[in-house]
């Protein structure tokens, strides 16, 4: 039988990529589904509220835990299938999610190239349906495995399942409260071609007339690594706000006071404008409140400039919302789960 021993008043600075020093009262590394099985089997334990941590990127810890901390520990990865047109990766759910894109890349694989350097960890990647440089996850789900506590079983889900959508998922609802993700399995098209549909990509790869996956992975690392900050050196959770969808009146509004306002129509006809664009017109890009900042070379990250609390990351997070529906009309939504 699996460990069930509960720790705690465990500190969860090291397991957020804020770096918010928060701790959890009680906390539960999961290495084993079994003990999942046991914890919901158990009354006293299985009533308690749960907050389940992957690699803490997309978190924002406002204050202690009361929840049970279920942190995902489960680690393994490998081809489980072959067809004419896909080739079938499972990771379990603990497994570092830039790892695994290395490992499909050294494999020969393409598909998940466009996600590289990614923070977090592949149980999160179908939550948040994670999505970059015109990819998401959905683009290449096959399948995943969830123990469901309100029913004590294991069980598989489709895509349809998921129910994905912009950065959400069924798991970000009240109907997927009770599903922890265990392992996730990925169709990587045989037949692959680049996906060059971002145009900073695609101007990265300009001089190769016929990049390969490791090319194209390569670009998405330079991009990223010259635009966003390591969370290893400055706390931070990626794109802290989603890019607003607004209606394409609404688009053709604001384009005639702001010209340059960057957009991008979508099949609905509806635009999605870029957050990023619309905080850096509020004058936010490098500026502070308290311990918490804008980064300087991109107006769409938050980051802890040392010793922030997850008080002051929200308070920053509010004004600037205030002045982008102040100047623009427009709600801009917090990416990160807060806590």
């Amino acid at each position: 039988m699996s460990d069930l021993s509960l720790s705690t008043d465990v500190s969860l600075q090291a397991f957020n990529t804020f770096r918010i020093d928060a701790r959890a009262r009680r906390y539960l590394r999961v290495t084993d589904p079994d003990q999942l099985t046991q914890l919901a089997a158990d009354p006293a334990l299985a009533a308690l509220p749960r907050l389940v941590l992957g690699g803490g990127s997309n978190l924002l810890l406002t204050r202690d835990v009361e929840a049970l901390v279920l942190h995902m520990g489960l680690l393994g990865k490998a081809i489980v299938g072959q067809d004419e047109a896909v080739t079938l990766v499972r990771a379990q759910a603990g497994e570092n999610w830039h790892g695994l894109v290395e490992w499909t890349l050294a494999q020969g694989l393409g598909g998940l190239e466009n996600l590289a350097l990614i923070p977090g960890t592949v149980g999160a990647s179908p939550i948040q349906n994670i999505g970059a440089y015109g990819a998401e996850i959905k683009d290449v789900f096959h399948a995943l495995t969830v123990f469901d506590f309100a029913t004590g079983t294991t069980r598989t889900m489709t895509a349809a399942d998921c129910r994905f959508g912009y950065r959400d998922s069924v798991f970000k609802h009240a109907e997927g409260r009770d599903l922890v993700v265990l392992d996730v399995t990925f169709a990587l098209p045989r037949a692959w071609t680049p996906n060059l549909r971002y145009a900073e990509l695609a101007q990265a790869l300009e001089g190769s007339a016929d990049p390969t996956p490791r090319q194209v992975g390569d670009a998405v690392i330079a991009i990223r690594r010259r635009k966003l900050p390591d969370p290893a050196e400055i706390g931070n959770a990626g794109s802290f706000f989603k890019n607003p969808v607004v209606s394409g009146a609404q688009c053709a509004q604001l384009l005639q006071a702001w010209p340059n306002l960057v957009h991008h129509r979508q099949p609905d006809g509806s635009e999605k404008l870029a957050a990023g664009w619309l905080i850096d017109q509020c004058g936010w890009k490098g500026k502070t409140l308290g311990r918490a900042g804008v980064y300087p070379k991109q107006a769409l990250v938050l980051v802890n400039n040392g010793g922030a609390s997850g008080a002051e990351v929200m308070a920053l997070a509010r004004a600037i919302q205030q002045d982008v529906r102040a100047r623009f009309g427009v709600e801009l939504e917090p990416e990160p789960v807060t806590v």
